[in-house]
């Protein structure tokens, strides 16, 4: 499995600096992830940085609480797209979840969506925050106004990624559209184990591209499983071989 393929590798903070920036797209660079994702004040730099890569710049609109107008999305997205953006990044209006106000939430998520066109579009429904009928509904909203990835958590709220959540949204949309896990998606083995859940990205600020150890790779587990089955035929094989010897 080539994990950096999987990987958007975040900077979020409000204190980045062009300095932070211009190292998290050599890291990028230097691990060959699929893409940063960044505050939309750097787009036009990173852009600039990434040229002649096949790294995406993802940029986030109305981040991180989705409160703001609809309007303001747009406008933001818009921009981002101008400045290089090869992905939008939206919350979803979660007040308006919590009111039951679903066609608020669908216009807010469709109007972006128009106004960026053929732009991918991520959506975070900030898991911490829902139950599992919210989630669930917040999913079929998502796919109603065909939104490319749902992503759940923005990493500022009270809790990030969880299994449990990463298994009912695949129940839930199935390969309708992508999963992005983020929000404590600190390790190696821990990215290994939400991709195997359903997951299809990975969003973190820590390069665990760089933190792995043998032991942890997918493809060491497979081994590991391979030799047991290997050991359990060579044993029905011995047992198989008495058997005769004894019956013979």
């Amino acid at each position: 499995m080539d994990i950096p393929q999987y990987i958007d590798y975040s900077l979020l903070k409000a204190t980045s600096s062009e300095r932070d920036v211009i190292n998290l797209c050599h890291e990028a660079k230097l691990n060959n992830f699929y893409a940063i994702c960044i505050n939309t004040t750097y787009v036009a730099l990173a852009k600039q940085l990434l040229e002649n890569t096949d790294i995406k710049v993802s940029a986030v609109v109305g981040f991180p609480l989705g409160a703001m107008s609809t309007a303001a999305k747009v406008f933001e997205a818009k921009k981002a797209i101008e400045d290089g953006a090869d992905e939008i990044e939206m919350v979803m209006n979660l007040g308006y979840l919590k009111s039951k106000n679903y066609v608020s939430v669908l216009k807010d998520i469709v109007d972006v969506k128009i106004a960026i066109k053929n732009t991918p579009l991520k959506l975070i429904l900030e898991i911490s925050e829902l139950n599992k009928n919210e989630i669930i509904k917040a999913c079929n909203i998502c796919l109603d106004a065909k939104v490319d990835v749902i992503k759940t958590s923005s990493g500022f709220s009270k809790g990030g990624a969880t299994l449990t959540a990463t298994k009912i949204i695949k129940k839930t949309i199935k390969d309708r559209a992508q999963i992005m896990v983020s929000g404590g998606i600190d390790d190696f083995d821990t990215a290994i184990k939400y991709l195997e859940a359903g997951a299809d990205r990975i969003e973190t600020s820590i390069n665990i591209n760089n933190i792995k150890t043998p032991n942890n790779s997918l493809q060491n587990r497979n081994v590991k499983v391979y030799r047991k089955y290997l050991e359990a035929a060579q044993k029905e094989s011995i047992l198989e071989t008495n058997a005769i010897s004894y019956n013979g």
